[in-house]
């Protein structure tokens, strides 16, 4: 900032509201979201509840009907009398399922303002709630069918029971309220936006989000407590308010004098960046590098090897080129290791992916159990 104002003396500066408001969050955020990142990882739970659903998974395979006939009972309301031995391990998986795909609920604006932490944790107690509810009814009439909620239960208890995991997430949702007031404030990167990292903000006049923003700042100076938990986040605000909220720029053009609004972010250089990223991708076949790394044999990364003159010469055998060492190899050995690969992907089983997708759906497996026990 220094040097900008030593170089272009006199010309606008302003601040990317986008990026403003993601430096505020990670200072206020980034703490508490690592200690309960930290937290979930020592616990294992992804590890742990992917390993239960595949076991359950074998289970449920042998019984075609038995993902519809949740579906069906979640619909309606009805039990599951085709399958109805089978339905706990079918509910369990699709819980599992549900919990995991924490991921997919973020906005794709990024920490801090999505937490898919913060998220998994919200799943896992909502999940923990329902399944007490289920296993303490269900078991009086059902005991032998109530294994897999009791399994479950188990596994998320000991989550639920971690205090400094429950201390941290209380902090974090506390800070992330009024972080997110700031957002509503700010009118960018709101909780419920769908642009991502292509969120202009709206466009709401820019007094009237300076008065919005002011409002804010009033409010966290009102309370002592605030004041002194969010001092540094105000501190913030004062340092960069002249940036901010700029008045619209004079401009002279043939036309004679117009005014324009300085933008609020800077995503048109940004969304030019990313567009030659993507060319470079397409050119290298590399679209989507997550997909690329799960679906690649786990030796291929060895490759880069190859760039190293002495394992080269191991690897070749005496052959001249790479094409010459690879004439040599079985093709028998390549098929069935593809296979082998494609055998370990993971997949959801038919119709589970749009289970998960219910709205309310803990509530919704618990009505069909609980009426079923009653």
């Amino acid at each position: 900032m220094k040097a900008v104002e030593t170089i272009f003396q006199g010309l606008p500066d302003f601040i990317c509201h986008f990026h403003f408001l993601r430096d505020i969050g990670k200072d206020l955020l980034l703490n508490d979201y690592q200690k309960i990142t930290g937290y979930l990882r020592k616990h294992n739970v992804r590890a742990l509840l992917r390993k239960k659903a595949k076991y359950l998974e074998k289970k449920i395979e042998k019984n075609s009907s038995a993902v519809a006939d949740l579906k069906k009972a979640m619909e309606t309301g009805e039990t599951m009398p085709q399958s109805f031995s089978i339905s706990p391990a079918v509910a369990t998986y699709t819980l599992i399922h549900w919990i995991l795909s924490s991921s997919c609920d973020s906005h794709g604006y990024g920490f801090p303002f999505d937490r898919p932490h913060l998220e998994l944790y919200s799943k896992i107690k909502k999940g923990y709630c329902n399944l007490v509810d289920i296993s303490k009814t269900y078991s009086e009439t059902e005991p032998s069918g109530n294994r897999p909620f009791i399994q479950v239960l188990r596994l998320l208890e000991k989550i639920m029971q971690d205090e400094k995991l429950s201390a941290a997430v209380k902090t974090l949702e506390a800070k992330a309220k009024v972080f997110d007031k700031l957002r509503q404030a700010l009118r960018i990167a709101l909780p419920d936006g769908k642009d991502g990292l292509n969120d202009n903000g709206d466009e709401t006049d820019i007094k009237t989000i300076e008065a919005s923003v002011n409002s804010f700042k009033v409010w966290l100076l009102a309370d002592s407590g605030r004041r002194k938990i969010y001092e540094k986040m105000i501190g913030q605000i004062d340092k960069y308010w002249e940036k901010l909220f700029a008045d619209p720029t004079e401009v002279q053009t043939s036309a004679g004098k117009i005014k324009l609004q300085p933008q609020r972010t800077n995503n048109i250089m940004e969304r030019f960046f990313r567009d030659e990223k993507r060319k470079c991708r397409r050119k290298t076949g590399n679209s989507v590098l997550g997909r690329v790394l799960k679906a690649i044999l786990a030796d291929t990364p060895l490759v880069r090897n190859l760039e190293n003159e002495e394992y080269r010469k191991i690897i070749l055998k005496g052959c001249s080129s790479l094409a010459e060492r690879f004439a040599q190899i079985d093709a028998k050995l390549v098929q069935q290791e593809l296979f082998r690969a494609q055998m370990n992907q993971e997949k959801l089983l038919h119709g589970v992916k749009n289970l998960i997708k219910f709205p309310d759906l803990p509530e919704k497996i618990s009505s069909i159990f609980l009426t079923k026990a009653i």
